[in-house]
């Protein structure tokens, strides 16, 4: 199991508008929806997180985050930001 990851996100408040976007997005999409949906500054960067390695993300996004196999694209992930679509990326 890798240390480090790389991870991209879609950030919004509502968990029934992170369903909707769940619902269409896909790997190819992915940045786009970031952009135009995403409440998080990394939405200047197609929801892109960089790298990063455990303890730097709250903890439901992180265990999420380091389960999934690169390119998968994860359901709503809570947290106290808001809900979390992740695509891991490396």
């Amino acid at each position: 199991m890798s240390n480090k990851i790389k991870a991209s996100h879609i950030l919004v408040d509502k968990l029934t508008k992170a369903q909707e976007i769940r619902d269409v997005v896909t790997r190819k999409n992915f940045a786009k929806f970031a952009k135009e949906h995403s409440t998080c500054p990394s939405r200047k960067k197609g929801g892109n997180l960089g790298e990063f390695g455990r303890g730097q993300m709250v903890k439901e996004f992180e265990k999420v985050a380091f389960d999934m196999k690169i390119g998968d694209i994860s359901q709503p992930v809570k947290t106290k930001f808001g809900y979390h679509i992740i695509m891991r990326t490396k």
